[in-house]
């Protein structure tokens, strides 16, 4: 969370001129109802099965930029989708920039918590492991800059065609 997927992915997708999908967006967009009200009504695991699908069915198009929900990498399904069919970039991101860049953001339901830098730790300790596991580059976004952390990625691209 707060890694900056959606806005990176955003502008990646202008300058790769392909089309942009954040599989979180696309879930919403499907049942018509927003993250937050996903997890109060179905619990976590719910949704988590509604964010498989979503994957399969984008992970099965080609030319495209996917920011994916921070989770996606807990379901091993996921991860094995999304690292045989496309380039993955882990967008690593220490958590007290996570913290700073969500810390007023209230459509985060794991975050609505009385401690989120606890639950951030928690998460972190949990998924870098698996994002690891899952993706071909690690880029960090801990600058903020925009442009470099683009540039980065497209390098990694470029890289990822010629291997």
């Amino acid at each position: 969370m707060g890694a900056g997927k959606s806005t990176l992915g955003r502008h990646l997708s202008q300058i790769l001129d392909y089309p942009f999908f954040d599989s979180d967006r696309v879930i919403e967009e499907k049942t018509g109802a927003d993250i937050p009200w996903i997890f109060d009504m179905e619990g976590e695991a719910g949704f988590r099965r509604r964010e498989q699908e979503a994957i399969d069915e984008l992970t099965r198009q080609n030319g495209i930029v996917l920011a994916t929900g921070g989770g996606v990498v807990v379901t091993p399904e996921n991860r094995d989708m999304l690292h045989d069919r496309g380039c993955v970039v882990y967008l690593w991101t220490p958590v007290d920039v996570q913290l700073a860049r969500t810390r007023n953001d209230k459509n985060r339901p794991l975050l609505q918590t009385a401690d989120p830098r606890a639950k951030l730790e928690a998460l972190f300790a949990e998924r870098d492991p698996l994002y690891r596991q899952v993706s071909h580059h690690v880029v960090s976004t801990a600058s903020g800059n925009l442009k470099k952390v683009a540039d980065d990625v497209l390098a990694c691209l470029v890289s990822h065609r010629q291997g």
